[in-house]
């Protein structure tokens, strides 16, 4: 359900973010990372309040693992790249429905980011560059992938509410493509 009723919104982040590009610059890289680093630091915060107020969800979802606005600081560094302090707003995290549709998006990228993984360090003007934030879980991803299903699909069938969860997850896909598509700063010359 959440796949499908999301799909929309993932493909437009996807092709926002154009991080498949066989000719990406570091620069645009650079750019992007700042970008998301911004979006993953706000949408942590709102998820760090939810799991003080549910600390018992969040253990079950294993919140604390799953954090990754660190590793794009990381790997903007490792860029040589500045980062800069903007963050897009996001909804405050109310009920455990909005934090499993913006865990859905924030886990789900992991997926996705092992193939961006691997096309970026198969790109030449890359090759000095490790970065970790696409790919945090490397050979776990999928069993950190599977828990989060599991765990979103128990708290269904406990009682959230399934289209609480994937208008939460809408709606922080929604932000990410926006906040995502600013344009990419000019280099005084």
């Amino acid at each position: 359900m959440l796949r499908t009723g999301t799909a929309d919104e993932h493909e437009d982040v996807e092709r926002t973010l154009d991080l498949m590009d066989p000719g990406l610059e570091r620069a645009r890289l650079a750019h992007v990372l700042d970008r998301l680093h911004g979006f993953w630091t706000a949408a942590e915060a709102g998820l760090d309040a939810w799991a003080e107020r549910h600390p018992a969800d969040a253990r079950e979802l294993t919140w604390s693992r799953r954090r990754r606005a660190d590793l794009f600081a990381d790997d903007l560094h490792a860029l040589g790249a500045p980062g800069s302090d903007d963050l897009p707003r996001l909804p405050a995290v109310g009920a455990t429905e909005a934090a499993l549709g913006r865990m859905y998006v924030l886990e789900g990228s992991t997926l996705g980011g092992t193939f961006i993984d691997r096309h970026l360090a198969s790109l030449p003007q890359l090759a000095d560059v490790r970065l970790r934030a696409f790919s945090p879980y490397g050979a776990q991803t999928g069993a950190m992938w599977h828990a989060f299903r599991g765990a979103t699909r128990a708290k269904v069938a406990a009682g959230a509410d399934p289209a609480a969860v994937v208008a939460a997850a809408r709606e922080t896909f929604a932000v990410l493509a926006a906040w995502c598509r600013t344009p990419l700063p000019s280099v005084p010359g």
